[in-house]
């Protein structure tokens, strides 16, 4: 085997690997979920490990990570918010949120991967968190046939501090984590 070859090949198994780690990462801290009185969406740190993914991964690599969360959360392991697995859970009332982390990670990570800029990192991530709300949302009026008005004040403007926070802490320990793993030449 080539130089060229054994090279590829280690750079494959580096990236399965890497997307794993971050896909195990999302199954534990995800199910983790606080429910609230009020709502039935729950406060989740779903959104921080994406916020985390998109700085150490890369929009491409955190979105096929949260792939595959999804595909394992589909097939009935317990690991959407609080405990739940199936397509079951993709159908009820949050699972319009749960689609719409994927453009989430997606736009933020896009960002967070093409400037250094801080402000410009925070607007990829309120971007990324808006279409994921609306997308949520939208599903949530449907599944529970209730107005925007209701659902904005059930499912989204009681979350807006918290994750606002939670961008806060992954642009503040996120590029720290990254750059530490690429001296020690685990990230590439």
């Amino acid at each position: 085997m080539n130089t060229q070859t054994a090279a590829a090949s280690r750079g494959k198994i580096y990236t399965m690997s890497i997307i794993a780690v971050m896909t195990a990462v999302t199954c534990v801290l995800a199910p983790m979920a606080i429910p609230l009185p009020f709502s039935p969406v729950p406060i989740s740190l779903t959104n921080l490990v994406l916020y985390f993914s998109a700085y150490l991964l890369g929009w491409k690599r955190a979105s096929v990570s949260y792939i595959v969360y999804m595909l394992i959360g589909m097939v009935g392991v317990p690991v959407f918010s609080g405990f739940a697995g199936g397509l079951g859970k993709l159908a009820g009332p949050t699972g319009g949120y749960i689609v719409g982390f994927l453009p989430m990670v997606a736009i933020a990570g896009l960002v967070i991967e093409r400037t250094h800029n801080r402000l410009l990192q925070i607007l990829g991530m309120i971007l990324g968190t808006a279409v994921c709300y609306a997308l949520g949302t939208a599903w949530f009026c449907f599944s529970m046939d209730t107005q925007v008005g209701a659902a904005l004040g059930l499912c989204v403007i009681p979350y807006l501090p918290g994750d606002f926070l939670k961008m806060l802490a992954a642009m503040a320990v996120g590029p720290m984590i990254r750059s530490r793993l690429e001296k020690a030449n685990l990230l590439k």
